[in-house]
């Protein structure tokens, strides 16, 4: 089998000149996804060489059982053999590899990484919640308003939801406060179903979410600020995206169509409904959503229900972006007034 071995220095390509040098990759695994790219740096930014993304539902049970199942490791590793072949096919110097919630909460995580570094040559850094929040923030930064003096920027994930609060000041922003929950569409699906959701179960998860939210609101005035129009909010996540991609009534989901976009909230809820009424098969008949995503949609719409309950701002940005652009902006330092934190070092890959 191949793998892709981590060392502490940069090694030239098998033949010289074959290979660009500054190729870096960053690989978010979350709950529900494991999610790669593969870019080289620009004048301005990075552009993306190459990409993969593949449901493999790693906290599947997580919830219940506190352990990572055999049959999704299995899945896992599959999709990380893919990863780690695409990473050397380009030529990858610099990478990042982190998991997130499922990893975190799991008591065989251990043992599970240490299979991933025998089977592919990656090491998997699991990152806090807040670590989590920060890059998805970074990622997500180039689509915040300066001119706006306050942001909510939020996560629904699989296994939580994480949400910063900042302050823009018109020059970059500035993390006040983060917080994560421990519900996201996986667990919330598991607990409740995500075939047939009633009008009063959806409700439940409404208030559950919200009820988790109030804490964070009081410590730091965000209604009021609200009120006071000073506020603005943007979105990572596959709900947001998805809902924006059914919302545009596109063919087929398209990320040059949906990131970057705004969403009322009257727009947001009217979609989150009509999903709620459809059943599984419907839903995974649609082609923004698929039979992936079809038992978790519902459960990603009441938590985004919640926040807009929680806290009015009345239009959403989406962003089709987050932790992986993060780690990429920080791996390659690329120059941004609204960057927050500094270069962190990375593993090198041998190719």
């Amino acid at each position: 089998m191949e793998t892709v071995a981590p060392t502490g220095r940069d090694r030239p390509g098998t033949a010289a000149g074959a290979r660009p040098k500054n190729v870096f990759a960053a690989l978010d695994l979350g709950t529900n996804n494991c999610r790669l790219l593969v870019a080289r740096p620009t004048f301005d930014g990075f552009r993306v060489i190459d990409a993969f993304s593949r449901i493999v539902r790693l906290g599947e049970g997580v919830s219940a059982t506190g352990t990572l199942s055999d049959a999704a490791m299995e899945r896992t590793l599959q999709a990380l053999r893919i990863c780690a072949a695409k990473m050397r096919r380009r030529g990858v110097r610099r990478w990042r590899a982190v998991a997130t919630e499922a990893c975190r909460r799991a008591g065989n995580f251990e043992a599970f990484r240490a299979r991933v570094r025998e089977q592919t040559g990656l090491d998997l850094e699991v990152i806090s919640s807040r670590e989590e929040a920060r890059l998805s923030m970074t990622g997500c930064a180039p689509l915040l308003d300066p001119t706006v003096r306050q942001a909510l920027v939020f996560d629904i994930g699989g296994g939580s939801t994480e949400l910063v609060w900042l302050s823009t000041n018109g020059l970059r922003p500035e993390v006040i406060d983060v917080i994560s929950l421990p519900l996201g569409v996986v667990n919330l699906a598991e607990l409740h179903g995500g075939d047939r959701v009633s009008p009063d179960i959806y409700e439940k998860m409404i208030d559950d979410v919200a009820d988790a939210l109030e804490d964070f609101d009081t410590r730091h005035g965000i209604r009021r600020a609200i009120e006071l129009g000073d506020v603005q909010m943007l979105g990572s996540s596959g709900t947001v995206t998805t809902l924006a991609g059914v919302f545009k009534d596109l063919p087929r989901y398209d990320r040059s169509a949906v990131d970057g976009t705004f969403l009322d909230f009257e727009q947001a809820i009217s979609v989150s409904r009509s999903l709620l009424a459809m059943d599984f098969a419907a839903r995974a008949a649609h082609p923004c959503i698929g039979r992936e995503r079809a038992d978790l949609v519902v459960a990603g719409c009441a938590v985004l229900e919640a926040i807009c309950r929680v806290w009015p701002v009345g239009r959403l940005r989406i962003a089709d972006r987050g932790v992986r652009e993060g780690i990429l902006t920080e791996l390659m330092g690329v120059p941004d007034r609204r960057r927050t934190h500094s270069h962190r070092p990375a593993d090198t890959l041998v190719v």
